[in-house]
């Protein structure tokens, strides 16, 4: 939560803004005019942020005996739809993910074969949006890897995330740059606290891209494709919650 109000004070007012965030999250989060004005992506904003933080930083990691003993869900607790639950009732035995967009060389990759590549452990802390924070493990491959196996073409600028749950009819979906598609704590995740995802969590896989805010981090990734525009994703700005009410494209901490 320190990360949030950092971030958020600097760049909205300091110490009302925090006051408001640790008292009132959910009126907060209800509050359309206070969310666009605090959560806005703006090029000032976005730019600030860039001039005072190195990009390619490792977010701090943690040791065993500093893991949260509750982590929260966030977002979605589950998608609940038929085809989710079918693939959940087999164990994801079925499932695949797509990778495709600006590459040169398609993927089409079962669970089996993520778990079978070199994976990535880190202790890392998730600071939600919402106001709270929690420390836990996660492993899987990174996307870096998945990215290069691909093949990534020299016109993509974005990595698009395409999720099994939805909202209002249609699949979740977030997006980030190849600056963090490529940063080696951003994983594929299908692993957490040293057992495997749960639904709650994100099964299968979800994206953890550590040096942002939770909102950023994909949970139930069906589909990831590399495009030079987020013109045509969503309503144009990357991502559900930022078409939706304004949270910050560039959501790092």
């Amino acid at each position: 939560m320190s990360s949030l109000i950092t971030r958020r004070a600097l760049v909205t007012g300091g110490a009302v803004t925090a006051g408001l965030l640790l008292s009132g999250c959910d009126r907060v989060a209800q509050n359309p005019g206070f969310r666009k004005i605090l959560l806005s992506g703006d090029a000032m904003n976005q730019g600030l942020q860039r001039a005072l933080t190195n990009r390619g930083a490792l977010a701090p990691e943690f040791r065993p005996d500093q893991m949260s003993p509750r982590f929260r869900t966030n977002g979605t607790a589950n998608p609940n739809t038929p085809s989710y639950n079918a693939m959940v009732a087999e164990n994801f035995a079925h499932w695949r993910l797509q990778v495709g967009g600006l590459v040169v060389r398609p993927l089409d990759l079962s669970l089996a074969q993520l778990r079978s590549m070199p994976a990535r452990s880190q202790i890392t802390r998730h600071d939600c949006v919402e106001g709270w924070s929690a420390i836990g493990k996660w492993q899987g491959p990174m996307l870096g890897t998945l990215l290069k196996l691909a093949g990534i073409r020299d016109a993509a600028r974005y990595i698009v995330f395409t999720c099994a749950d939805l909202y209002g009819g249609q699949p979740y979906y977030e997006s980030i740059d190849l600056i963090d598609a490529f940063h080696p704590q951003t994983i594929l995740a299908w692993a957490m606290n040293d057992t495997l995802l749960d639904v709650g969590h994100g099964a299968p896989i979800r994206l953890r891209v550590e040096r942002q805010l939770g909102y950023k981090h994909a949970k139930y990734v069906m589909r990831i494709d590399a495009v030079a525009s987020l013109a045509g994703i969503g309503l144009g700005k990357g991502g559900y919650w930022e078409d939706r009410v304004d949270y910050d494209w560039y959501a790092g901490i």
